[in-house]
């Protein structure tokens, strides 16, 4: 059995990475952090143009149509570049939505759109202060009315809300709150009458988590995103969430490589007593304790990711071990690494805390750790 990347998917990672680091080295992603919207226009068109806006979307609308695994060698890639913008909510989120439970019409209105980088969607699903991701934290309800639906609720850590042209909303039509079924998802587009978004403070500043509220918000039948039964209906929201959890995993052995290699870089020049600080055995436990925790992450990602599309059976008990998997190893990658460099690493001049802080935001992402292993419990016995 073949446990490597293809040679097409080698050629992916290593085109992303030439790419990421011309187009987006670190000067650039303070300057995205410090601007309004959290996004770069001009960024978002190359990403378009090199076919990497509709990697999953299919190339009968306009994308490459390539596999979750495909997109996890790019996210990765992304990781390590603490890439700025909706990526991971418009063209993963959203995009999966719309493949798994639009109609035809939604799938040809914003698939092309989004492949193109003519439109930004985003996903809008937890609530409340535990932010669950596992349907029973929602309480936003779709009210049935005569020709559509009239949504009321508030939503938490939308990413890219206020950029957002389009949002997919899970609200409940039947079972009451606690229920994990009975939640759908509607179609926003911008502009949509009693949809607010207020941005939300973040320790992670490359992204820009909103406040979604929904006032009276009334909605044609069309806006609803049907699928083929309600069994069909809750299928498309746990793949949704499957493939965001492996995504958010991606982004986190990405950047845990990538602060893992500053690290080792800075000790290797840094001298103490007139030695470099690497020479240190203490320093040199650090570093082989987090390449250690590394690589079996990556083993869990890349199966997870593959079992998303090949063996969809196995795809939520892999997405969750490599969720909890990869975010606890960003965590105490990231923090080695600010210690290995010192007091210098605390410093903003310095580029580790955009990995430390990313690290932090992306462990409670799609589901923090508690979750994601509880998951595991459950789907495994």
């Amino acid at each position: 059995m073949d446990f490597a990347l293809s040679d097409e998917q080698e050629q992916l990672r290593d085109a992303a990475r030439e790419l990421l680091a011309r187009e987006c080295p670190s000067e650039r992603v303070r300057k995205i952090m410090q601007g309004e919207s959290g996004s770069d226009p001009e960024l978002q068109r190359v990403f378009a143009e090199a076919g990497w806006l509709g990697i999953l979307v299919p190339e009968a609308l306009g994308g490459t149509g390539l596999a979750l695994l495909d997109a996890a060698v790019l996210l990765e890639e992304m990781g390590r570049a603490a890439l700025p913008g909706p990526f991971l909510a418009s063209s993963v989120a959203a995009v999966i939505a719309l493949r798994e439970a639009g109609s035809v019409e939604q799938q040809r209105t914003w698939l092309p759109r989004i492949a193109k980088g003519d439109a930004v969607a985003t996903l809008a699903f937890a609530e409340g202060p535990e932010a669950r991701f596992d349907g029973t934290g929602v309480a936003a309800r779709a009210s049935r009315r005569r020709g559509g639906f009239r949504l009321e609720g508030t939503k938490l850590f939308v990413e890219h809300a206020g950029l957002a042209d389009l949002v997919l909303v899970a609200a409940r039509t039947g079972a009451a709150r606690g229920d994990r079924s009975g939640i759908e998802l509607f179609a926003l587009p911008r502009g949509t009458r009693g949809m607010r978004a207020a941005p939300l403070v973040s320790v992670d500043e490359t992204r820009r988590p909103c406040e979604l509220r929904l006032r009276g918000v009334e909605l044609p039948a069309s806006a609803r995103l049907a699928g083929r039964g309600r069994a069909a209906r809750d299928r498309a929201l746990r793949r949704v969430l499957d493939a965001c959890a492996v995504a958010v995993a991606a982004d986190s052995l990405g950047g845990a490589e990538r602060a893992l290699e500053l690290a080792v870089g800075y000790v290797k020049v840094r001298e103490q007593f007139g030695r470099p600080v690497g020479s240190f055995q203490a320093v040199q436990h650090m570093a082989a304790e987090a390449a250690a925790r590394i690589e079996p992450a990556r083993a869990l990602l890349w199966y997870a990711a593959w079992a998303f599309d090949a063996r969809p059976r196995e795809a939520s008990l892999a997405a969750s071990m490599a969720k909890a998997c990869a975010c606890d190893v960003y965590r105490f990658v990231s923090r080695s690494a600010l210690e290995m460099h010192g007091g210098i690493g605390f410093t903003w001049e310095n580029d580790m805390h955009l990995f430390f802080k990313r690290a932090l935001a992306n462990a409670s992402a799609f589901g923090d750790a508690d979750h994601h292993r509880d998951r595991v419990a459950e789907l495994a016995f």
